[in-house]
């Protein structure tokens, strides 16, 4: 007898307990997710978001069951909407996830000074000019689709919960049951509080819930929930100045019509979702191990983070334009082919990628900011280390790979430049320092001989496009067309006497070579009408021409005073 009314006492205790605790949700679970943008209404093939508020644009992403993405922007004062057509065909019955991000209104000024800020790589100045503007965190909205025989469900729909209690107390003598209150239908669940001023103990399992029954078989079960909105709110009472007191949920699944099959984490107070598991996501989707390495998709992380899929796994870096930037977005992923970076707002251009296989160091920038390729230390601002030949090749984008328009390559102490034109390859020239004993060899070689500057095809050992060469038989040959000369006019007697009287010759060795003797002129020691503006070097066809025009002065007075002492022997006669 006292061990029926124990256990009558206990089936007591725990039906109050569940009027206690689920008294707030006896008339209607509401929804706790946000519409901070707008409110979402679908009927048929389509849907769309009814937005308030002042702003420069809308963009709505889409993912479909099958990881299919839909992305549209919309401007101001244009409704969101997401139809039957936008995927190109029938749409997939099943759970779509949706978000909305809004794009604040932000003057050309404020954009201007942000990104000013950001050329000066001063991320500091960005923080206040974004703070003084009033731009915040985005305001994001993100919730469920569902569509099921090819239409939308209309979300504004909630399911009710059950408003009745089956109990059905069991009158066999195994379940120490009296069998007086025996019910066979349904009861209404009176709001009974039960206060207890004491700690609560159930050696047992605790059900809690409208659609919890007698005997409900728990299996390995401690505590369930069992209804159609399942919730566990923390609720935060502290008054006191500086404790906490954001209130926090447990929430699974949606409780609108058409709303996702999820478990989140909710930050009640400031009405966030910082956290959710949608439905059917695959075993070790996130994995934290005992050392506190991350898995993606894999339940044995071997480092920090570490992602394992079947196809591709990357990670998608992206700035949206809400706070004031220009909107870009990047992709790093990986494959058998490659590791990549993918500028997904530029066209999904791959500007960096590595092929498996390359070798340690292929590029390598020390901490002095040299580049190496094939090595670890680098010594100059960029330098190719090879094994073989070290080359470095330069082609058009339209040629093919096996045709190179110039390949330099080093092959001891030879600089050697090679063109390729279709199948073929010829040398171009190669240049060759040798230096020791004291002394230094330099020498240029081209195919044919002759080096050509500003010109295409030299015929002379060295030919300039002004028309200055050198010809095969070693003399030289200045530019000295009237097309390249302007202001002339005839060259002074007096100024070129002058000149020529002020020139000194001396003799001399040059430094680099002071065993060889020439004589010349000091450039810096010669009169102005010959010397060069930074009077450190000479034009030898500038003393030539004052040489000239002496050498004419003085032939003229040869032939007046030859003249002269003809008229006066022939007087004499």
């Amino acid at each position: 007898m006292i061990q029926a009314r124990t256990m009558s006492m206990s089936r007591s205790v725990v039906v109050s307990l569940i009027c206690l605790l689920w008294l707030p949700t006896l008339v209607f679970a509401k929804s706790s997710s946000p519409e901070p943008i707008g409110h979402l209404t679908a009927s048929g093939s389509a849907t769309q978001w009814m937005t308030a508020g002042d702003h420069e644009s809308v963009t709505l992403t889409v993912v479909a069951p099958d990881g299919t993405v839909f992305r549209k922007e919309f401007a101001a004062g244009a409704t969101p909407s997401f139809r039957l057509q936008d995927l190109g065909g029938k749409l997939m019955d099943g759970s779509y996830t949706y978000e909305l991000r809004v794009v604040p209104r932000i003057s050309p000024e404020v954009k201007r000074q942000l990104a000013a800020a950001r050329a000066a790589d001063d991320d500091a100045a960005a923080g206040r000019i974004q703070k003084a503007a009033g731009i915040g965190e985005a305001l994001v909205q993100s919730g469920n689709l569902s569509v099921v025989s090819g239409a939308f469900i209309n979300p504004d729909v909630e399911e009710p919960p059950s408003s009745v209690l089956r109990l059905q107390k069991s009158t066999s003598p195994s379940s120490g049951s009296t069998g007086s209150a025996s019910l066979s239908g349904p009861r209404t669940i009176k709001p009974l509080d039960i206060v207890q001023a004491d700690d609560v103990i159930i050696q047992g399992s605790l059900c809690v819930g409208l659609d919890c029954v007698n005997n409900e078989s728990f299996g390995f079960d401690t505590i369930r929930l069992k209804e159609n909105n399942t919730r566990i709110k923390f609720e935060d009472t502290s008054t006191g100045t500086g404790f906490p007191t954001h209130d926090w949920q447990l929430t699974a699944n949606d409780s609108a019509s058409g709303g996702a099959e999820k478990f989140s984490i909710e930050d009640i107070t400031a009405a966030t979702v910082p956290f959710t598991v949608r439905g059917s996501a695959p075993t070790n989707s996130v994995f934290v191990d005992s050392t506190g390495r991350l898995g993606l998709r894999t339940g044995t992380p071997v480092l920090d983070l570490h992602i394992s899929t079947s196809n591709t796994p990357a990670i998608r870096q992206e700035q949206t334009n809400a706070g004031g930037f220009t909107a870009q977005t990047w992709d790093i992923g990986a494959n058998e082919a490659n590791w990549f970076v993918r500028d997904v707002t530029g066209g999904s251009r791959l500007p960096l990628r590595i092929r498996p296989g390359a070798p340690t160091s292929s590029i390598d920038i020390n901490a002095s900011g040299n580049v190496g390729i094939g090595t670890a230390s680098p010594q100059r601002s960029l330098e190719v280390v090879n094994s073989s030949v070290p080359a470095i090749g330069f082609r058009n984008s339209g040629q093919p790979a096996d045709q190179k328009y110039w390949e330099f390559s080093v092959a001891g102490t030879q600089l050697r430049g090679v063109v390729q034109n279709d199948a073929n390859s010829t040398e171009a020239f190669w240049l060759q320092v040798i230096r020791g004993a004291g002394n230094a060899i330099a020498s240029v070689n081209f195919p044919n001989g002759n080096i050509g500057v500003g010109i295409t095809n030299p015929t002379n050992p060295i030919q300039h496009s002004s028309g200055a060469l050198l010809s095969a038989g070693g003399v030289w040959t200045n530019s000295s067309s009237r097309e390249r000369k302007q202001d002339i006019c005839d060259l002074d007697s007096v100024e070129a006497r002058d000149a020529f009287l002020k020139l000194e010759p001396i003799k001399y060795a040059y430094k680099t070579d002071p065993n060889e003797h020439h004589v010349g002129f000091i450039a810096e020691d010669v009169p102005d009408l010959v010397a060069t503006s930074d009077r450190k070097g000479l034009s030898p066809m500038d003393i030539v021409a004052v040489l000239t025009k002496v050498v004419q002065d003085q032939q003229k007075t040869i032939d007046l005073l030859s003249t002269r002492v003809k008229d006066l022997e022939n007087h004499r006669n």
